[in-house]
């Protein structure tokens, strides 16, 4: 069976350490294993909240050189953005009318969002876990790479998908599996260990964006939230330090090397020596990348290229599917 994967990042903000370490690492990770692999911009799940549409078109040029820069071969793989690819939204609605409210009510991350201002809740937050599925199940991804708090979306699609395949007795779409890269499924935040990196963190120095340049890198390191004591050569004591946990995981992440060989250099240390080291490895690594940005960025013709590229090879895909699945609904074809 041909395995192919889809994912996608909303282009909201500035793109993060968290949103590098945590998704698009795993998918370098898996190009060479995976037989098709699609990479989505998602820009309208970005429309779910008026406050991340306001600079979209640049962040979603931003999230295209990024996924490129950190080692996505455009011409190999597919990248476009999900808003070009209008079969998306037409599955969607398909979901929603057979989706119980009740399955999108217990979303976690509607739920959080929904009860800051319930007044003002959209639809759009409510719905947008169909989409979701939409974006996946449209081109009947066998795997999905996620993060940790994105597994419920998948548990949902598959949900969708066993209930959308019941609703027309057919066999329509595979239950997609989610690829969760447990080390760095979760990067937390240089101001509270406890909280995940975000882009929605008032505090600029709480993450590190891809586009900052190594004094900023460095100023944000040496800022980071720690505490007095020492480093142990003990793994379990780390949980009661997440802000120590969180470093030194980085430390390991970007010198790849086990926590355990990570303890054992820095035992008895205290964190100015840990951060400056943690600096060099860190600028060491996102150097290329930072660089590798910009000159994708300062060359947008060649970088919509290759999302019109990537949009056609979606389009092709998604196309046959689409009628396969207007046809189970016994919807009238007349093209």
């Amino acid at each position: 069976m041909t395995t192919r994967i889809l994912s996608g990042i909303r282009p909201t903000g500035h793109i993060h350490l968290g949103n590098y370490l945590g998704a698009i690492c795993s998918w370098v990770d898996m190009l060479n294993t995976i037989d098709e692999c699609f990479f989505c911009i998602v820009d309208q799940h970005a429309l779910t909240t008026a406050e991340d549409s306001k600079d979209l078109r640049k962040n979603t040029l931003t999230i295209a050189a990024a996924y490129i820069a950190s080692g996505i071969d455009p011409v190999k793989n597919h990248i476009f953005i999900q808003s070009h690819v209008p079969y998306h939204t037409e599955l969607a609605w398909y979901f929603n009318c057979i989706t119980p409210m009740g399955w999108l009510s217990r979303m976690t991350q509607f739920k959080d969002k929904a009860n800051k201002n319930k007044d003002h809740t959209m639809t759009g937050l409510f719905v947008y876990p169909a989409l979701m599925a939409a974006d996946i199940l449209a081109y009947k991804a066998t795997h999905v790479p996620v993060g940790e708090d994105q597994k419920q979306h998948v548990e949902l699609t598959r949900d969708i998908a066993h209930a959308f395949n019941n609703y027309v007795d057919k066999q329509i779409f595979p239950l997609p599996e989610p690829i969760i890269k447990k080390e760095t499924a979760r990067i937390m935040s240089l101001r509270d260990g406890l909280k995940k990196m975000s882009k929605s963190d008032p505090s600029d120095y709480s993450r590190i964006h891809l586009l900052d340049d190594n004094e900023t890198i460095a100023l944000k390191i040496r800022k980071a939230k720690t505490d007095a004591e020492p480093i142990s050569n003990l793994v379990s004591d780390l949980e009661s330090r997440p802000e120590a946990k969180n470093l030194l995981n980085l430390y390991a992440i970007f010198t790849q090397n086990s926590m355990e060989k990570v303890l054992e250099e820095f035992e008895g240390k205290l964190f100015s020596e840990i951060k400056s080291k943690l600096s060099d490895a860190t600028i060491n690594h996102m150097e290329p990348i930072r660089l590798q940005m910009i000159k994708l960025l300062n060359d947008e013709s060649t970088l919509i290229q290759h999302l019109k590229k990537g949009a056609n090879a979606a389009n092709s895909l998604v196309e046959p599917h689409m009628q396969e699945i207007r046809h189970s609904l016994n919807l009238l074809l007349c093209l």
